[in-house]
């Protein structure tokens, strides 16, 4: 009984886990998209104006989430450049895909006052809701979403 209650105490010692920071995890989105969200010409789409566009509509906040999570196949046109190729899904949980996208929006795509950020629970919605989808279903979800 007394280990138990130590046990118990030990638990209720623990700290909770910090929060995500949007800024490290966006380190590996980085690797392609370069630390300023200009990507890479003909092979990484820019994540400015884009993302931007889609952050202030329904339809384009899902997709933004889609993406992360489920990653994309096929094409896409950014800023009117076409773009065929391959973003793995990042196997992050919906704390760390909120974050990493509250980060593009605030520092990356400097969406301004106008930005809504990105709760757990609506990533928890979005992933639930488009389980089913391929990562080529949520490439060609992009142009109806908003994105150009």
């Amino acid at each position: 009984m007394k280990r138990l209650a130590l046990a118990a105490l030990a638990l209720a010692a623990t700290p909770a886990m910090a929060a995500p920071d949007g800024a490290t995890v966006f380190n590996r989105c980085a690797a392609c998209h370069t630390k300023t969200g200009a990507g890479v010409p003909g092979a990484y789409p820019p994540l400015n104006s884009d993302f931007r566009t889609l952050a202030n509509s329904p339809n384009g906040r899902k997709y933004l989430v889609l993406a992360v999570i489920k990653g994309l196949n096929g094409p896409i046109t950014v800023e009117g450049k076409p773009y065929r190729g391959m973003m793995p899904a990042q196997g992050l949980d919906d704390a760390s895909t909120a974050a990493v996208l509250n980060h593009v929006g605030g520092q990356v795509a400097k969406a301004g006052s106008a930005f809504k950020p990105f709760a757990e629970a609506d990533v928890a919605k979005v992933r639930k809701d488009g389980a089913a989808l391929s990562s080529a279903q949520v490439a060609a979800l992009h142009a109806g979403a908003g994105g150009k």
